[in-house]
Order: structure tokens, then C-alpha cells, then sequence
């Protein structure tokens, strides 16, 4: 088990950083318009977006202007796909006639894939038609990825350049980065799990018979869509047995490309990656993950060749590719562990490790690892339902994105967070030696640490008190399906989820309700937005500042002391922010399995 579990984690970092460098380059060659190969290409079509949309592409933007364009940008694409959701019933290309989405359902779902998170409180397949899983689904997964990656683009500039005031045009970098970069990569990618068996057609269901009759049990709802409880507390189940079989179709292959590559992570079907239609074969799976992770570890190497220095941009690769490791290598050692977590809480021996909630053709070793990268990659998708993984399991997922999805994070988002970390680091470093922090040649002052402030503590009040006011309103409280530490775990999980961008469920709440989808929508929206803001505010106020020359006193930022103490700044800020929630959930389920055992 030790031998594959190494085997499998191995493969997959050599396989990353072995593509980071010629990704990296071409993206920052992409950026500039200068796309191998894919500029002779695809420069008319973005001359003719230029000239139907009626930009000048050479006019660039102040950081207010920016901010602007892309706040208004994002508002349009919620309301549009709000509006596609509400009327589908009667658009085309919906086979199965399935109906319009409830109001609070389709305004949960327009935030989630606006802001780049694609938290879904809906079955892909009962809810959604094929025309709107296209035309809005997909297509905000561009867009939203695209937006990540132009913030990071106006924040790298605001350090490379001297003695301006603006951090480029926002629809230029939109343009580009959809075009040039998320375009090929999704088409590439979808060709090759087309390859593999993932479906990709516009057919009906199909309703088939199976050669045995399935049973199974699962939570009595109310009208509501709440779980139903005994006088207990414990949640009534129901058995249900069937010898017929509905077979979701759909074009799966085109939404799948790029819902990995994004971020967003938002599945066609309600079990995800755990798919064999989305997700059918060891190969897959392993792609899926090389995806998510491709272009934000790429996007480290576009930092360094941006600003002249690509050492900047290796360093913090490797700081994300440290921390990255070590969750890995917990939860998959957590997973792997023969004492897994009963129904009363005591731990049972469970040959081969914890199996629960998990696809035989994946593993304990192939669900583990994918945990880990989906929740530092900033992506939604899963192929193993977190809520059954032990508790020290589930804890490594909730604390990746409680760092503030820095461990590689979504397209863009990811190291504008971590350079943003990384300005802190700085910070205190000149506190504790009593000079002025600088990073990539650019004085840090007081406005720049003030607009850090906001961007490290916007997510954590969202995530803490999004929780605090759940678990004490009895619409909060009716979602939870396990009682006790688990519960509360379930309810931390969501709001970590939807305030950093992520999207993945632990699956075991029941937030398809109106009080969970406008809750979990304005933690989504203000999770991202008001993170961007200040970005961007920080990119307009260092874009006229002159660089300076490294001198004696200045501190390397590209060594491994600088490394070390970027990881340890990442890690301070989060355990001291989350450690209490996380005592209440994971540790205190970890600590009581081994009381009872």
C-alpha cells in the first residue's frame, strides 16, 4: 500500500513540474499576443472580437476602471445565467423536458459559477438541460477562469512596471487568456477523455433493465427538502428497491475539459468525477487531476518571466509544491489506516483502509490524492465523497482551502493570494529587523498592508460566521444528516467551500434550500469580490512606484529561507484563524473515535 501510494503521488508531482516550464512560457508569450503557433490562428478572431465588441486593445485601464469593467462583467453573466436557468423549459436542446429551476436554486448556482467556485445544491442530471450545462454552465467556466487569471495578470504588472498608472485592459487580457490559453487546453484535454470512454452526445436517456434488482437507503426529506429526524435526533432513512435504470447522455467530454482546467469543478452529473461517464478509467482520473493543477502551477513560471526574475516564480512553486506534499501524504496515510470511524463513532478495522463513499476503480490511494488536489487547486470536483473520509481525512481538504486556496489554487487566483501571503511575509520579516519590507523591487507601505489585511481577513469572517449563524437558526440546523462533531464539520466544510472559491461538498448536507443557497451565494460572491477589489487596489498603487535595486539589507524573496518563511506566514495565518472551528469538528471526531476505540 506504502509503494503505491508513493508510486501514484510521485508520478503525478514529477508529471506536474515537468510541464510547468514550457506552460509557463507559452502563457506568458499567450499574454502578450505572441501564442505560438495559436496566434497566426486565432489573431483574426481576436481582432474580430476587438472590433465588434468596440475595443481599442492599445487603451489600457486604471485599477478602478479595471475593478469596474470586471464587477459589471461578472454581474451580466449571473443575471444571464439566472435568466437561462428560469426559462429552460422552454429552450431547446433540454431532451428530458426538464423543468425551470427554482428561483433560490438558480441564483445559488449563477453566483457559484460567476465567481469561479461551482458549488452545486442541484443534481446535474434532474435539473439542468444540455443547452443550459452549454450555454451557461460551460461558459462561465471560461469566463470565470479567464477573470481569475487578468486580476493576477493587472497584480504582476503592478510590480513590473515603473512609473504608470494603469494595470492594462481587462478585455484584452479576457480575450487572450480564453483564446489563447483555456480554449486549446479543453480542447486537448476533452479529446483525450472522449478517448477514453467520457460520453459526449446530445441523445436522450436511457432507460434500461437491470439483471438484479438494487436496494438501497437514503434520508426521508420533508417538503421542504430537509432530511427527517426521529425523536432521537437521528435522521429517518428509507429503503427503495428497483430493477430499472436511467442512463443520463450529454455532451460530458466538452464541460468536463474545462471544468478542470478552471477551477470551477461544477460536474454534469450530481456524483461528479465518481462518474463513469465523467470520469471512467485510472487514466482519466489521473488527468483530471494533472488538469487542475496545470495552470495555476504554470502561472508561477509566467510570474518569474513577467518580472524579469524566474527565480520569483520557482520559489513559489516550491512552496506550494512543499505544502501540497505534506497534505498528500496525510490524508493519504489518514485514508490508508485500517481504524476507520463507525456509525456510533468508535473505529472498526477495515481491511485495505477506509472504502467508504469511495469508487473501486479509483482506490483509497487514487480518491485521497484526488481530495488533496481538488481543494488545492481551487477546483470543485470530486471522485470520492469527502464526508465519509476519516476525520483526520476530511480534515486535509477543509484546512487546504482554509488557507486561502494558495496551494496552487484556481487559474490566477491561486498565486494572487499567495503573493498577496507573500507581502505579509515580508512584512513581518521588516518588522523583526526594523526595515522597510520590499517585494519584487517595490516599497510595501501602508496602504499596500492595509489592502492585505482585507484580503486575508474578508474570507475567514465569511467562512466563520457563515457557520456560527447555521448551526444556531433552525433552518441551518435541519441540513445536517450526522449529528454531533460530524455535523458541525459538514456545516464548516460548506461555508470553507463556498467563501474560498472551491465548490466541493462534503456531501453530507442538505443545501439545496432556499436558507443554504442564499447563504452559501453571498459567501460566494463576497468571497470573491471583495478579495478582488483590493488586488487590484494593490496593483494600482505599486504600478507607480519606482523599482528599486536589491541592496545589502534587502531580503531574497527566491531562496529556500524565503520559502520557508512564506510556508510558515501561510500556515500562522490560517491555523490561528481556523484552529478553534477546527477543533470543534474534525479533531474533536478524530480524538473521540480514539476514545471510544
Amino acid at each position: 500500500m506504502l509503494m503505491n501510494a508513493n508510486l501514484q503521488t510521485g508520478l503525478f508531482i514529477v508529471a506536474l513540474l515537468i510541464l510547468v516550464k514550457p506552460l509557463g512560457l507559452y502563457m506568458a508569450l499567450a499574454i502578450d499576443g505572441r501564442a505560438p503557433l495559436l496566434s497566426r490562428i486565432g489573431g483574426p478572431f481576436e481582432k474580430l472580437i476587438y472590433r465588434v465588441a468596440g475595443i481599442d486593445p492599445a487603451v489600457e485601464m486604471s485599477w478602478k476602471t479595471y475593478a469596474l469593467a470586471l464587477l459589471l462583467f461578472s454581474l451580466v453573466g449571473t443575471l444571464a445565467l439566472y435568466l437561462l436557468q428560469r426559462i429552460q423549459a422552454w429552450l431547446p436542446l433540454n431532451p428530458q423536458s426538464l423543468p425551470n429551476v427554482g428561483p433560490d436554486s438558480a441564483f445559488n448556482t449563477a453566483v457559484s459559477f460567476v465567481s469561479n467556485t461551482s458549488w452545486q445544491g442541484y443534481a446535474g442530471e434532474t435539473t439542468m438541460g444540455y443547452l443550459v450545462q452549454m450555454l451557461g454552465i460551460t461558459v462561465q467556466s471560461f469566463l470565470s477562469a479567464a477573470s481569475g487569471i487578468a486580476v493576477l495578470l493587472a497584480m504582476i504588472r503592478g510590480f513590473a512596471r515603473s512609473g504608470v498608472q494603469t494595470v492594462g485592459n481587462l478585455w484584452v487580457d479576457l480575450t487572450r487568456s480564453t483564446l489563447y490559453i483555456l480554449l486549446p487546453l479543453s480542447l486537448l484535454f476533452a479529446g483525450a477523455f472522449v478517448g477514453q470512454g467520457v460520453i459526449q452526445n446530445f441523445a436522450g436517456y436511457r432507460q434500461v433493465q437491470t439483471l438484479q434488482p438494487t436496494t438501497w437507503q437514503q434520508p426521508k426529506l420533508d417538503g421542504q427538502g430537509n432530511p427527517l429526524h426521529d425523536a432521537a435526533g437521528k435522521v429517518v432513512q428509507q429503503t427503495l428497491t428497483t430493477q430499472q435504470q436511467l442512463l443520463p447522455m450529454g455532451p460530458v467530454a466538452s464541460q468536463e475539459s474545462i471544468k478542470l482546467l478552471s477551477g470551477d469543478g461544477g460536474g454534469f452529473f450530481n456524483a461528479n468525477s465518481a462518474h463513469p461517464y465523467e470520469n471512467p478509467t485510472p487514466l482519466t482520473n489521473f488527468l483530471q487531476m494533472l488538469a487542475i493543477l496545470l495552470i495555476p502551477a504554470g502561472l508561477c513560471y509566467t510570474l518569474g518571466v513577467m518580472v524579469g526574475d524566474r527565480r520569483q516564480g520557482w520559489a513559489m512553486l516550491a512552496a506550494m509544491t512543499a505544502m501540497f506534499i505534506v497534505m498528500a501524504i496525510v490524508a493519504v496515510h489518514a485514508e490508508q489506516a485500517r481504524d476507520v470511524p463507525s456509525v456510533d463513532g468508535a473505529s472498526v478495522l477495515q481491511t485495505g483502509g477506509n472504502m467508504e463513499g469511495k469508487e473501486t476503480r479509483f482506490g483509497v490511494v487514487g480518491s485521497a490524492l484526488y481530495a488533496t488536489v481538488t481543494t488545492s487547486g481551487g477546483d470543485g470536483a470530486v471522485n470520492a465523497m469527502h464526508d465519509s473520509f476519516t476525520p483526520i481525512g476530511g480534515l486535509v481538504p477543509m484546512a487546504l482551502m482554509q488557507t486561502g486556496e494558495v496551494v496552487f489554487g484556481g487559474p490566477g487566483s491561486g498565486l494572487f493570494s499567495m503573493i498577496v501571503d507573500a507581502m505579509l511575509a515580508v512584512f513581518l520579516a521588516g518588522l523583526m529587523i526594523g526595515r522597510t519590507p520590499e517585494y519584487l523591487g517595490k516599497k510595501i507601505d501602508a496602504y499596500e498592508m492595509k489592502m492585505v489585511a482585507m484580503v486575508i481577513l474578508v474570507t475567514p469572517f465569511l467562512v466563520l460566521l457563515g457557520t456560527a449563524i447555521s448551526v444556531l437558526v433552525p433552518a441551518g440546523i435541519a441540513g445536517i444528516s450526522n449529528p454531533g462533531a460530524h455535523g458541525f464539520s459538514e456545516i464548516l466544510y460548506a461555508f470553507s467551500s463556498a467563501a474560498n472559491n472551491n465548490g466541493s461538498a462534503f456531501a453530507g448536507l442538505s443545501a439545496n434550500t432556499p436558507y443554504y443557497n442564499v447563504m452559501l451565494a453571498i459567501a460566494m460572491w463576497f468571497g470573491r469580490f471583495v478579495v478582488i477589489v483590493p488586488v487590484l487596489a494593490i496593483a494600482g498603487s505599486l504600478a507607480p512606484k519606482l523599482r528599486r535595486t536589491p541592496g545589502p539589507g534587502t531580503l531574497p524573496t527566491h531562496g529556500p529561507l524565503f520559502v520557508g518563511l512564506l510556508i510558515g506566514t501561510v500556515v500562522m495565518v490560517a491555523s490561528l484563524t481556523y484552529f478553534p472551528a477546527l477543533a470543534l469538528g474534525p479533531i474533536v471526531e478524530q480524538l473521540t473515535m480514539t476514545v471510544i476505540h
